[in-house]
């Protein structure tokens, strides 16, 4: 069964009475506890910890929008259409396709929930000096959890918008920040992950808690932003990074026979996985009007077919978003086991029914759709409580990721690019070939169909400009083509009119 880390609420109150600078008349109350002083202790400090978690969650519907990890990332590459009711149906997923973000219509939960996440873990490391009775590894562990946390928070908004305003220090009245530069964001989370990994307080993988951040995770996100920034530099660490979670033994492919099983409930947590936003149905009590609370995930509901019957496996309500765009499931090569995992075609399933919705390709992604039961045992609203997990970094690539440094970028590995590529290849039923840029930029495509990682592997190779187009649209969607201006998207206008009149006002992103 899944091993769930959540939330534990405290709540927590503090009250002081002051009048005219007299001391004596501020009174400590008896019967509250001050936020300062109630980080006192190791299990206390481990509820501030589960906090910076729990934004985790909220992508897919938290703060007024529906911005799903992964695939609010997947609609901008060439896999995914928007899909829904139409193009005014969650709006910024189809400006987002188009590359015709406006300040209105960007992802702007993104932007609360981020930084919501970098509050909270910055929390862990402001209260942890005040803790009492903790070992100097529990106190090391829990600081570079949080600093990993804090960097895939930072992350998700760097690669969104740029130049963000970024701090390590909670601020304080009047909570002003200055706006650094894209490069800029990116050295000040690089060199706090270094940080973190260097004091090697993280285990390697938990067997226990899964779901907290271990040492492989920090290093994938590691490996993730220096090959986005395509920093040269730090490319022979990344690549060390990689080989160190190879060489530990402690991760592997699951078999070529337990590859469907890997995107099933009773398959979460396998010996791939590195990563995953952890979700869970069984007594799942998140809801319409508390979205924000814990429990499953909407995703599979967002993304299952409108009221679908008669399917062994998939069904429920469905909003029809995110269909596969009908050149997907071509990428795949005759015999690769993973089309049949990746691509859903409800017409081959006898007795399916379905209402189609707008951008509908007769193809769907299985990885993430509704299955039977999925949200089995949750307690408040059933569309919000699928207890699917969101997979964010899996050994696969890993070795990808490997291969990618050796071949490409030129590093000097322990292993061989080719051995790495074809591992990966091997476990889908297809022979070996040369590890190189355009081997490797197929493998990634069709290993990670549907899982938020197509687009930004374009961006970073440089092939968006000439992938991202009109004319590689079979459907004729999309009516604008990728350009560098377009890397960033815009601000939330409300975020612009928020810091208008301060010491710091956001610059606009050109788009």
């Amino acid at each position: 069964m899944k091993k769930i880390y959540y939330i534990i609420a405290a709540s927590l109150l503090s009250m002081t009475l002051s009048s005219c600078g007299e001391d004596w008349l501020n009174v400590q109350s008896h019967d509250k506890i001050y936020i300062d002083e109630y980080y006192n202790s190791e299990a206390r400090i481990k509820e501030a910890l589960v906090a910076a978690y729990d934004p985790l969650q909220w992508f897919d519907w938290g703060m007024g929008m529906y911005c799903p990890v992964p695939m609010m990332y997947e609609v901008m590459g060439d896999d995914v259409y928007p899909g829904g009711s139409g193009v005014s149906d969650n709006r910024h997923y189809h400006l987002m396709f188009d590359f015709s973000v406006d300040s209105q219509n960007t992802p702007a939960s993104v932007w609360t929930i981020g930084y919501s996440g970098v509050n909270r873990a910055n929390c862990v490391h402001k209260y942890m000096p005040g803790v009492q009775n903790i070992s100097d590894a529990s106190k090391a562990e829990m600081l570079a959890e949080a600093t990993v946390l804090r960097t895939w928070y930072y992350t998700q908004m760097w690669k969104l918008w740029g130049n963000i305003p970024y701090y390590e220090t909670n601020l304080d009245f009047p909570y002003e920040c200055p706006q650094l530069k894209a490069d800029e964001v990116y050295e000040a989370m690089v060199a706090s992950l270094e940080a973190a990994i260097d004091t090697k307080a993280l285990p390697m993988k938990r067997t226990a808690e899964l779901g907290r951040v271990t040492q492989a995770a920090a290093m994938m996100l590691y490996a993730e932003i220096v090959m986005y920034q395509n920093d040269k530099a730090r490319m022979q660490k990344a690549l060390d990074y990689m080989e160190e979670i190879i060489t530990s033994g402690q991760y592997a492919l699951v078999s070529s026979a337990d590859l469907a099983n890997m995107w099933e409930p009773a398959g979460e947590w396998s010996s791939e996985t590195i990563l995953d936003i952890n979700f869970f149905s069984q007594g799942a009590y998140r809801s319409w009007g508390s979205p924000l609370a814990a429990g499953g995930t909407v995703l599979p509901t967002l993304m299952g077919m409108n009221g679908m019957s008669g399917s062994a496996k998939y069904g429920n309500e469905g909003w029809g978003f995110f269909p596969l765009t009908a050149s997907a499931p071509k990428a795949f090569e005759e015999g690769d086991l993973r089309k049949a995992v990746t691509v859903y075609e409800p017409a081959k399933e006898a007795g399916v029914t379905y209402t189609a919705r707008y951008q509908d390709t007769g193809f769907y992604n299985a990885k993430y759709l509704p299955r039977l039961d999925g949200n089995a045992g949750q307690i408040a609203d059933a569309t919000l409580n699928y207890g699917t997990n969101i997979r964010l970094y899996r050994y696969s690539e890993t070795l990808l990721n490997a291969a990618e440094l050796i071949a490409v970028h030129g590093c000097a590995g322990k292993g061989s690019a080719d051995a790495y590529l074809n591992e990966v290849r091997t476990r889908a039923g297809l022979g070996n070939v040369g590890a190189n840029l355009e081997s490797i930029l197929h493998e990634r495509h069709v290993e990670f169909m549907g899982e938020g990682k197509r687009y930004w592997d374009l961006v970073r190779l440089g092939q968006a400009a000439s992938v991202l187009t009109p004319a590689n649209d079979e459907g004729g969607y999309r009516t604008k083509a990728w350009t560098e201006n377009k890397k960033y998207l815009p601000f939330p206008q409300s975020e612009m009119d928020a810091t208008a009149s301060t010491q710091y006002p956001l610059t606009q992103n050109n788009y």
